[in-house]
C-alpha cells in the first residue's frame, strides 16, 4: 500500500478534449462572421460547431493516434502473384476521412459561402490529423480544372462534392462519391514541372491518350482519379487518370514505394509508374499548366489553412498546459517570461487564421478586383504562414517541456507536421518568384493589394511606416529576386497587420504591430516588448475543458 503514494498523480493539466475547436477558437468564429452572410450564419455556425466538436472528442483523438501508429501499406500483388497496387489504411484513417467528407471539406465550389465554411472547417480538422487533409484538399481544388471540360464535370463532380466518403474502387458511374489526387512533380524536374518528361501520345478517341512515365510524388494513391500533368505532341498537357476504367478494368497505375516521410505519416504518399495508362485530357494540348493552376491555387490556401491549424493547435496545448501546471510557486502561465512566450505564439496564430479567412473570402467573392488580390497575397502568405508554423509548433512543444517531447502528448506530430506545408505545392523560392511575376505582369494584383492594405490606413503609426517601407522596397524592382524572400515577408506582414487593426481585439493588434512591424522584437517568440497587454491576449487563446 505505501508503495502506491510513489505514483500519485499531480500537478499535470487535465485531458484536452470534450470541447468544441471552432467555438473556442474566437479569432475563427469572429472570422467568419465578418465573411458570411447574415442569411447563412446561424447555420454555419451550426455545422461548423458540429465538426469542431467532433475534432474536439476523445474518440476522434484515438482515431488520429492510431492512423499514424499504423501508418499505410503497400501491397503490390496478391496471394497468386497478380499485380493489384493498393495500399491497406487502418480503419481510423477510413472513419477520420469519411467525417472530414462528411463535414463538406470537398464541398468549396459547391454551396454558398463555400469557401469560407469549408476554409473554417478544414483549419479545424487539421488538428485533429493533417494526413487526411491531403485528399480532401487535392478532391476540392480538382472542381475548378474539370470544368475546363463540361462533360467531365458533369460526370465527375457531382461524385467530388458528394458528403459521402466512397472507399470501394470500382468505376465513377457506380460511386457515390469520389476522391482526387495529383501528379505533377517528377524526379528530374521537381517543381520545375516544364521538365517533366511521362509522355502522352494520343489514342483512337478524341481526346483520349496513352501514358508512359514516372512520377516521383503522388499523395492519396487509393484515390478514385488523378490529375496529371504529361508531354502530349503539343507540348505539357493536363490529364485525368482515373483509378479505374470505365468497364470495371483496373487502369495501369503502378504503385512502386510508398514514401517514409518525416510526417504526414498516416497518409501514402507513392512513386506510380504509368505505362500505357488511360488518361483523358483536360483542356487544351500544351496549356497544361494554365489549366491545372486552379488547382494549384485552391491547394496553395489550403497550405496556409493547414499551418494555421496546426499552429493553433500548438498554442491551444501550451496554454492549456501552462494554465494547469503549477511552477515556482504558482500557475506557470502567470509567469512573466512563460506569458510573453504564450502571448507571441497567441498573436502569430491569430495572424495566420485572420489572414487565411480572409483570402477564403476573396475566393468566394470572385470579383475581378478580389481575383487579384488573391493573385499577390496567396503566394505571398503561403509564404510567410507555412514558413512561421514550425518554429511556432517547436515552442510550443518546449512549452510543454519533457513532456512535450513524449509522443503521449501529440506535439511530436504537430512537430513532424510542421514543415509539410512549406514545402507542398512549391516550397518557398517558388512562391517568392510568383509573388514577383505578379508584380511585373500584373499590376491590377498591386493595386488590389495598396487598396486592401489601405483600409488600415491611419490606424497604427507602427502598421503606416511599414507600408512606407514597403512603397520603398516596391519602388525599385530590378535585381528584386535575390531580394524577393525580404519583399514577400513584408507584403505578408504588412497584410497581417492592416487586417488585425481592423478586426482583432486592441490588445492582439497592439502586440503584433510593435513586434512585426514596429522592430521591438526579438529572434525569438517570448520577446515582445514590455508594455503590452500579455493577459488579455494569452485568456483569448485558453479554451476550457
Amino acid at each position: 500500500m505505501a508503495g502506491n503514494t510513489t505514483h500519485t498523480v499531480t500537478n499535470q493539466p487535465p485531458p484536452l478534449a470534450g470541447y468544441d475547436l471552432f467555438g473556442a477558437d474566437r479569432a475563427l468564429a469572429e472570422a467568419v462572421e465578418r465573411h458570411t452572410g447574415p442569411e447563412l450564419l446561424d447555420e454555419v455556425r451550426a455545422e461548423l460547431s458540429g465538426i469542431g466538436t467532433s475534432a474536439g472528442s476523445a474518440q476522434v483523438q484515438e482515431w488520429a493516434a492510431q492512423a499514424n501508429e499504423y501508418p499505410p501499406r503497400l501491397r503490390t500483388h496478391d496471394r497468386y502473384g497478380h499485380r493489384i497496387d493498393e495500399v491497406e489504411f487502418h480503419p481510423a484513417w477510413h472513419r477520420l476521412l469519411g467525417k472530414g467528407v462528411g463535414a463538406g471539406l470537398t464541398t468549396g465550389w459547391a454551396r454558398p459561402s463555400g469557401h469560407v465554411r469549408r476554409a473554417a472547417a478544414f483549419l479545424v480538422w487539421t488538428q485533429v490529423e493533417a494526413g487526411t487533409c491531403c485528399p480532401l484538399s487535392m478532391t476540392n481544388a480538382a472542381v475548378p480544372v474539370l470544368r475546363a471540360e463540361p462533360e467531365l464535370a458533369a460526370a465527375w463532380e457531382p461524385l467530388l462534392t458528394s458528403m459521402i466518403y466512397d472507399r470501394e474502387l470500382r468505376p465513377a458511374a457506380r460511386k457515390a462519391g469520389a476522391l482526387f489526387g495529383m501528379g505533377m512533380t517528377e524526379k528530374q524536374g521537381g517543381s520545375d514541372v516544364r521538365a517533366n518528361a511521362t509522355s502522352a501520345v494520343p489514342l483512337a478517341e478524341a481526346g483520349t491518350y496513352s501514358l508512359t512515365g514516372h512520377k516521383w510524388f503522388c499523395s492519396a494513391p487509393m484515390s478514385d482519379g488523378f490529375l496529371v500533368l504529361a508531354q502530349a505532341p503539343a507540348g505539357l498537357t493536363c490529364f485525368l487518370v482515373p483509378r479505374v476504367l470505365a468497364d470495371g478494368t483496373r487502369n495501369v497505375f503502378l504503385l512502386q514505394r510508398l514514401k517514409d516521410k518525416l510526417g504526414n505519416r498516416s497518409n501514402a504518399s507513392a512513386e506510380v509508374e504509368f505505362d500505357g495508362t488511360w488518361a483523358r485530357r483536360v483542356g487544351e494540348e500544351g496549356r497544361g499548366v494554365r489549366t491545372i493552376i486552379e488547382m494549384v491555387a485552391a491547394t496553395r490556401l489550403d497550405c496556409v489553412l493547414g499551418s494555421a491549424g496546426l499552429m493553433r493547435q500548438a498554442v491551444v496545448q501550451a496554454v492549456h498546459h501552462a494554465t494547469h501546471r503549477e511552477a515556482f510557486g504558482g500557475p506557470l502561465a502567470d509567469k512573466p517570461l512563460m506569458r510573453n512566450v504564450l502571448a507571441d505564439l497567441a498573436v502569430e496564430s491569430e495572424a495566420a487564421t485572420t489572414l487565411a479567412l480572409r483570402l477564403a473570402a476573396a475566393c468566394d467573392d470572385g470579383s475581378e478586383s478580389e481575383r487579384a488580390l488573391l493573385r499577390l497575397a496567396l503566394p505571398a502568405a503561403k509564404y510567410w504562414v507555412t514558413k512561421r508554423c514550425a518554429p511556432l509548433v517547436v515552442e510550443a512543444a518546449e512549452c510543454l517541456g519533457g513532456n512535450g517531447y513524449v509522443e503521449e502528448s501529440g506535439l511530436p506530430r504537430l512537430v513532424r507536421e510542421s514543415p509539410l506545408n512549406s514545402v507542398w505545392e512549391g516550397a518557398g523560392n517558388i512562391q517568392a518568384l510568383d509573388v514577383l511575376r505578379a508584380l511585373h505582369r500584373e499590376p491590377g494584383a498591386l493595386d488590389a493589394y495598396l487598396q486592401e492594405i489601405g483600409r488600415a490606413h491611419g490606424a497604427d503609426h507602427r502598421l503606416d511606416r511599414a507600408v512606407k517601407d514597403l512603397f520603398s522596397q516596391l519602388a525599385d524592382l530590378e535585381g528584386m529576386e535575390g531580394r524577393a524572400r525580404r519583399l514577400v515577408e513584408r507584403l505578408a506582414t504588412v497584410l497581417q497587420g492592416s487586417l488585425l487593426v481592423r478586426f482583432a481585439p486592441p490588445e492582439v493588434a497592439d502586440a503584433f504591430c510593435a513586434s512585426r512591424l514596429g522592430n521591438d522584437w526579438g529572434s525569438t517568440f517570448g520577446t515582445l516588448p514590455s508594455g503590452l497587454d500579455l493577459t488579455a491576449v494569452v485568456d483569448r487563446a485558453r479554451v476550457t475543458v
